[in-house]
């Protein structure tokens, strides 16, 4: 069986403030320690890291030498293009001048990519969209979105991008919001160098069936990077793995199986309340336990349950691999 490797943003080991704990959740935490709590996650191997860093002055070079030495990589960076500067937007703000500043932190995001080795740079531009009914021109808002991330695709023909899509969060409607969706404004672009980032969570925002998303993206060619993690469907909770919805879970790692991925898990969480190291241990642990489970279910038993639309049965065949044992019988 393969050996799944797992990564997390590193923002998970950051401070988190909502509208009620303004002073925030845990003590604010500078670039090194993040890092150095993330060295301390058993088979934690990779980290999506934000740009600007952190720790403000902090240079590339100097987190490639941290990551080095706590035995990480940088999976991805992320532009800052969602934070208080760009209340009306990134790609789509009204202000040209905001939207050329977009440009430049993506282009500040490449270079640190480039010195950090990172797979990818990923685009989440959360403040692109609109908060009530005829606030936007919607064909603008469409065409900015897509010219922006064109322009910059078409800038840097050799590096992955890829848009990681959300249904609301800050704004109350993303441009952005789903996978049919971000697929259309990929297809607009007409750049070969662009994908998605399918996360999990925000897949159940948008009340998709993660799997059905996932298969779909895969299909396509667009799948650059998978994540992990769980909510309530109506918010973006950010929780441990399968803490919520465990057979979408299981469904959605045998898809993984099937589509032959060998790239890091990623573990988008948000952990308020909870020690940061010790949730993304709990969730590589259950994600590592799920897939074991995953690897016992007849393939063979499961195509042809599938094939009569047979629910009982499908849900026989994961109870009794999560069991190891026939538990359930028909």
């Amino acid at each position: 069986m393969r050996a799944l490797e797992f990564g997390t943003g590193i923002w998970a080991f950051g401070q988190f403030v909502d509208r009620y704990a303004g002073d925030g959740y845990g003590p604010p935490r500078g670039t090194r320690e993040m890092i150095e709590m993330a060295a301390r996650v058993t088979d934690l191997s990779c980290l999506d890291i934000n740009v600007p860093f952190a720790t403000e002055g902090m240079t590339a070079s100097e987190v490639r030498t941290l990551l080095d030495d706590n035995g990480l990589t940088c999976r991805a960076t992320t532009p800052h293009i969602y934070m208080r500067e760009y209340a009306k937007g990134s790609f789509t703000n009204p202000d040209g001048d905001l939207r050329m500043r977009t440009q430049r932190r993506v282009e500040e995001a490449i270079e640190a990519a480039q010195i950090l080795g990172a797979g990818y740079v990923k685009f989440w531009p959360g403040q692109d969209g609109y908060d009530f009914p005829g606030q936007v021109d919607h064909q603008q808002m469409w065409d900015n979105t897509v010219n922006g991330i064109r322009e910059v695709c078409e800038r840097h023909p050799d590096v992955q991008f890829a848009i990681e899509y959300k249904p609301k969060e800050p704004r109350v409607r993303m441009t952005l919001a789903n996978a049919p969706k971000t697929l259309l404004a990929i297809e607009d672009t007409g750049v070969a160098n662009l994908g998605i980032v399918m996360d999990f969570g925000h897949s159940l925002m948008a009340g998709e069936s993660p799997t059905e998303s996932l298969l779909m993206i895969h299909r396509r060619g667009k799948l650059v990077s998978a994540e992990l993690n769980d909510n309530w469907r109506d918010w973006d909770d950010d929780l441990p793995v399968a803490s919520v919805h465990l057979f979408e879970t299981m469904e959605y790692l045998i898809a993984l199986r099937d589509i032959g991925w060998s790239d890091p898990v990623l573990l988008d969480q948000f952990p308020f309340r909870e020690d940061p190291v010790a949730a993304l241990h709990r969730s590589i642990e259950t994600i590592q336990m799920l897939d074991e489970a995953c690897g016992r279910i007849d393939r063979v038993e499961l195509a042809d349950a599938q094939t009569r639309q047979d629910a009982l049965a499908v849900q026989r065949l994961y109870w009794n691999a999560l069991l190891g044992t026939e538990r359930f019988r028909d």
